[in-house]
C-alpha cells in the first residue's frame, strides 16, 4: 500500500481530498453558499434599477432616448403610454427600490461570506470556536468588502488587458491577421487564469477563521483558477444552447445560474480540502500509545496436600530411609 501511495502519490492528494471533503460535509456547506448566491441576485438586480433610474434622470437625452426607443418598438399608443406611465413610476420609486435593494443585498452578502468562511474553516480543519456576534459580523463585512474589490481588480486587469491588447493590434496593422487574434485569444485566457489565481489566493488564505500562510495557498489557488475557467466556458457553452428557444431561455438560465453557482461552491471547497491535504499541510500522524497493563493476580484453590509440601514430605523420608540404610 505505502508503494503504491508513493507511485501515485497524486492519485492518492484526490482521494484524502475527496475523503475530507466529504466527512467534513463539503456539499452541505456548498448547499448553504448556493441558497445565499442565488439570494443575492434579486436585491442586486434592484441596485442595479436604481443605479440606472438615477443615471436616466440625471441625462435628460437619455431618457428621451429611451422614450423614442419604446416609441419605435411599440406602434399601440395605448400600449406605449402604458409602458411610459411605467417608466416614470420606476423612476420616482428609485430611491425605495435602491434602499431595499441594499438591505437585501448587505442580509444576503453577510450570509453568503459567513457560510463560505465557516466551511473554509471546516475544509482547514480549524476550530471554530466561540465567535462573538458584533466580531464576527463586522470581520465577515470586511472580508466581502475584500473579496469584492479582488473580483473588481482581477476584472480589470482582463478588460484592461483585453482592450490594451486591440488597441496594440490596430496600431501594428494586424487587426485583420488571423494568427494575431489567436495569439490575442491565449493572451486573453492567460489574464484570466492571473485574475482567477487572485481571487482563489485571497480565497484560500484569508477569508478562513484563522488565516492560514500564502505558500500555503499558491497551488491550490493555481488548480483553482485553471478548473474555474473550465466551469466558465462550460458555463458559457450552455448558455449560448439555452437562449436558442423562448422557454429555454425562460427556465435554462435560472438553472443554469443555480447548477453553476452550485458547482462554483463545491469546488471552491474541495480545492480548499485539496490543499490541506497536501503535504506541507499535512498532520503528522499520531500514534496512539498501548493501553495500560493491568495485572491480575491468579489464586488457586487445590484439594489435598499443596505440591511443596508433597516435595518436603518426600525430602524427610528419603533422609530417613538412608539413615537407616547406613546404620545397616
Amino acid at each position: 500500500m505505502d508503494k503504491w501511495r508513493q507511485k501515485y502519490a497524486w492519485l492518492d492528494h484526490i482521494f484524502r481530498a475527496y475523503e475530507r471533503f466529504d466527512q467534513r460535509y463539503g456539499t452541505q456547506h456548498a448547499a448553504a453558499v448556493t441558497y445565499f448566491s442565488v439570494l443575492s441576485l434579486v436585491p442586486i438586480l434592484m441596485i442595479g434599477f436604481a443605479v440606472a433610474g438615477f443615471v436616466l434622470q440625471s441625462q435628460p437625452d437619455l431618457l428621451a432616448s429611451l422614450r423614442s426607443s419604446i416609441a419605435e418598438a411599440v406602434p399601440d399608443q395605448q400600449l406605449r403610454t402604458q409602458i411610459n406611465e411605467a417608466v416614470d413610476t420606476a423612476l420616482e420609486s428609485k430611491g425605495t427600490v435602491g434602499i431595499i435593494g441594499l438591505l437585501g443585498a448587505a442580509y444576503s452578502g453577510l450570509g453568503w461570506m459567513s457560510n463560505l468562511r465557516d466551511a473554509l474553516t471546516a475544509q482547514w480543519g480549524q476550530a471554530k470556536g466561540d465567535l462573538p456576534f458584533l466580531g464576527t459580523l463586522w470581520r465577515d463585512l470586511l472580508s466581502l468588502l475584500g473579496l469584492g474589490l479582488a473580483i473588481v481588480l482581477s476584472f480589470g486587469i482582463t478588460a484592461l488587458g483585453t482592450g490594451f491588447a486591440e488597441q496594440v493590434l490596430e496600431w501594428m496593422g494586424l487587426a485583420e491577421a488571423g494568427w494575431a487574434h489567436v495569439l490575442l485569444r491565449i493572451g486573453t485566457i492567460l489574464l484570466s487564469l492571473l485574475a482567477n489565481w487572485m481571487v482563489f489566493l485571497w480565497v484560500l488564505a484569508r477569508l478562513p477563521r484563522k488565516p492560514v500562510g500564502w505558500k500555503s495557498a499558491l497551488r491550490g489557488a493555481l488548480a483553482g483558477a485553471i478548473g474555474f475557467e473550465v466551469l466558465k466556458q462550460a458555463a458559457t457553452i450552455f448558455l449560448s444552447f439555452t437562449t436558442k428557444s423562448p422557454t429555454s431561455a425562460a427556465f435554462g438560465s435560472v438553472i443554469g445560474v443555480l447548477v453553476f453557482a452550485n458547482l462554483v461552491a463545491q469546488f471552491i471547497l474541495f480545492i480548499t480540502a485539496w490543499t490541506a491535504t497536501a503535504r506541507e499541510n499535512r498532520e503528522p500522524e499520531v500514534v496512539k500509545a498501548p493501553p495500560p497493563a493491568v495485572i491480575q493476580p491468579v489464586v488457586s484453590v487445590r484439594q489435598g496436600p499443596s505440591p511443596s509440601l508433597m516435595v518436603g514430605a518426600g525430602a524427610v523420608l528419603g533422609a530417613v530411609l538412608g539413615l537407616r540404610w547406613r546404620r545397616k
